[in-house]
């Protein structure tokens, strides 16, 4: 190797070396956040960046919300609400259709995304990971929406508590779900059972399809969203008096809305406008369960309850813990790719 490309090595490794320590020296406090954001003001959110420089404002905004079930339907469900955000912000808004839950944090990460919905408990991912501001979660004028840990059963089980599942094969959704994985891992044992030492865990991918599984018989329970399981029954995909619920847990958060921390305050002023003037038409209502509106929160307060359940559950909200989220994601998609081909060489036959 030459002397002048040492030299040139040498000279960007302390360059990289001084940018990296100014960067941490910077920041007097980050917490649990990730070394990119910075938390000064201890609100558990990433800090607004300090250099203006560093602001977006971008001319077309992205948007999506949580992939709970067939991301087609919420792509229908919000575009009121996106029209109303492009007239109050004044610029394009496009919907953007994830379909992993890690997915939508690398969206967010990258910045790909700027406006979304995260579920209840990859909220703390996107926070910690990619730098979301949660501001607001479906709700009225009383209160935000909320939602159940429920067990289900199918109504001809002779399953009728949770200590009847011992043995039995049990789907949960998927690693980061709160009420799908997370909090039955924090809740469950107190009752007398335990997942993995109990019962067999199969994740399904998503409520949906821990529900549907229940009903074909393919797993003996499920613990899934309340609100999920209401809206399958509201919009006929499946019959309530099919199943029986053995337990319900106490009440959560839902889904959580929020923006990226790195866009110039301006725009987050207009955006903060959209959500909180914004009523839900008589069709959006009916999607969530009576919800007319956003509800104003703060992940501090708000999601206390899912970081306990976390913590206790022995999740972190780190890059590894997203990466560990993904090949999850991965491993269930490609299973049920695996699915679908065989029942469409099934139906050909």
């Amino acid at each position: 190797m030459s002397i002048k490309l040492l030299t040139g090595l040498m000279l960007s490794s302390s360059l990289l070396m001084g940018a990296t320590a100014a960067i941490a020296n910077d920041c007097s406090h980050r917490g649990v956040l990730d070394d990119k954001f910075c938390d000064e003001d201890y609100d558990l959110v990433a800090d607004l960046p300090k250099d203006s420089n560093e602001w977006r404002d971008p001319s077309t905004l992205v948007f999506t919300y949580t992939p709970v079930e067939d991301p087609a339907v919420y792509k229908d469900a919000f575009s009121d609400f996106q029209k109303y955000l492009s007239d109050v912000t004044g610029k394009r808004v496009v919907y953007y259709t994830v379909h992993s839950n890690a997915a939508e944090v690398e969206a967010l990460r990258s910045g790909r995304l700027h406006i979304a919905g995260f579920s209840t408990g990859p909220t703390g991912y996107a926070v910690n990971l990619g730098g979301l501001v949660p501001i607001a979660v479906k709700g009225t004028e009383e209160s935000f929406q909320g939602y159940n840990l429920i067990t289900v059963v199918r109504n001809d089980s002779k399953i009728t508590k949770m200590t009847d599942l011992k043995g039995k094969v049990v789907a949960h959704t998927s690693a980061s779900s709160n009420s799908g994985n997370l909090a039955p891992r924090s809740l469950f044992p107190a009752l007398g059972i335990t997942p993995d030492q109990d019962y067999e865990v199969k994740y399904s991918g998503k409520h949906d399809q821990s529900v549907m599984g229940v009903l074909s018989g393919d797993y003996d329970a499920a613990p899934v969203a309340s609100d999920v399981f209401k809206r399958m029954v509201d919009a006929e995909r499946i019959d309530k008096e099919d199943f029986r619920i053995i337990y319900t847990s106490p009440r959560f958060p839902t889904s959580s809305f929020g923006y990226a921390h790195d866009l110039n305050p301006e725009l987050v002023a207009k955006i903060k406008e959209a959500f909180f003037t914004f009523r839900f038409p008589a069709e959006m209502q009916k999607t969530f369960g009576g919800a007319d509106r956003f509800f104003p929160v703060t992940y501090k307060e708000d999601w206390q309850v899912i970081r306990d359940i976390a913590h206790s559950s022995g999740t972190a909200y780190t890059k590894t813990g997203l990466k560990q989220l993904a090949e999850a994601d991965a491993a269930k998609a490609a299973k049920a790719a695996a699915k679908r081909a065989k029942e469409a060489a099934s139906n050909s036959q």
